[in-house]
């Protein structure tokens, strides 16, 4: 095994409280500081704590039915190619508002299959088109909303835990829209019981969990990340330990300043650079001792 310091890409910072929007790998937005690059270099507790966690993953059975099962890394929509066309229509799609105009069709068949590029493939029970609907139409303000005119039964591409995979999905038609919004048409499995326990002691300075995973780069070469911090420090930290099995990501925050502060929770996203593709090995978080998390919280 070996332990680096990743270098970090800082790109926007937002309240906690703030929404941001999915597509394809995903994206985050809010307004902050300016994109940067720096450099740190992990405690020794933090790095004991992300050797254990590979320890525990690597050759373990929760590992092996990583690689086994469907478990995508990257949420299970994908918007139109033109959206959207105006601040109210994301709005809209960011506060879940949409307004369904006719019925949605039956499921023409029980199953579908996901198909991966190596030739493996599982088959799994399909979602009706309403639950597919509901997943991504749940919002019940006032505000403006996007309008579902009709939808089919088609496929998507997404990233996973054994590379992408082609999956059926559900296509929406949005009014004003050319392209289709697609929702997956199947649930993933359910994660294994992890082979470690999340460290005993609450988030520190030394050790943050991750909130989530916002995408990977279509070469494998670099994972985003959302990592905390708070109003008085330099900002988060990721640093990461690779091996044959996994990848281990430990969020810290540096440069935390004395004195009074206001209780302001921030968040970055934060590119880290890999020594070679992630490929299916199993990207986790030190803190919690389980994947990281992906999709809009």
């Amino acid at each position: 095994m070996s332990a680096r310091t990743a270098r970090l890409f800082l790109v926007l910072a937002l309240s906690a409280a703030a929404g941001g929007a999915v597509t394809g790998c995903g994206s985050e937005q809010g307004s902050g500081r300016g994109a940067q690059s720096r450099v740190f270099g992990p405690s020794p507790v933090a790095e004991a704590r992300a050797r254990q966690v590979a320890d525990a993953w690597d050759g373990s059975e929760a590992a092996r039915a990583w690689r086994k099962g469907y478990y995508p890394t990257e949420e299970g929509v994908q918007l139109p190619e033109d959206a959207f066309h105006d601040a109210a229509d994301k709005q809209a799609y960011g506060n879940h508002n949409f307004t369904l105009h006719g019925r949605l069709p039956a499921a023409p068949r029980k199953d579908g299959r996901v198909k991966w590029e190596s030739g493996d493939s599982l088959t799994l029970p399909l979602m009706e088109a309403q639950e597919a609907y509901e997943a991504v139409a749940h919002g019940s303000d006032d505000g403006p909303r996007l309008i579902v005119t009709g939808a089919k039964l088609g496929e998507m591409t997404l990233a996973t835990s054994r590379g992408p995979a082609t999956v059926p999905a559900w296509l929406f038609t949005l009014d004003g829209y050319d392209t289709p919004l697609k929702q997956a048409a199947v649930h993933p499995f359910k994660p294994s019981t992890p082979p470690v326990e999340p460290v005993a002691q609450g988030p520190s300075d030394t050790l943050q969990p991750l909130p989530r995973l916002v995408g990977t780069a279509g070469d494998g070469r670099s994972v985003t990340v959302i990592a905390d911090h708070g109003a008085c420090d330099d900002g988060p930290a990721v640093d990461v330990l690779e091996t044959d099995g996994s990848v281990v990501l430990s969020a810290s925050v540096v440069g935390t300043k004395e004195g009074p502060c206001t209780d302001q929770a921030l968040r970055e996203m934060v590119t880290v650079n890999l020594d070679r593709p992630l490929g299916d090995r199993v990207l986790l978080d030190a803190f919690t001792g389980r994947p990281v998390p992906y999709g809009r919280p």
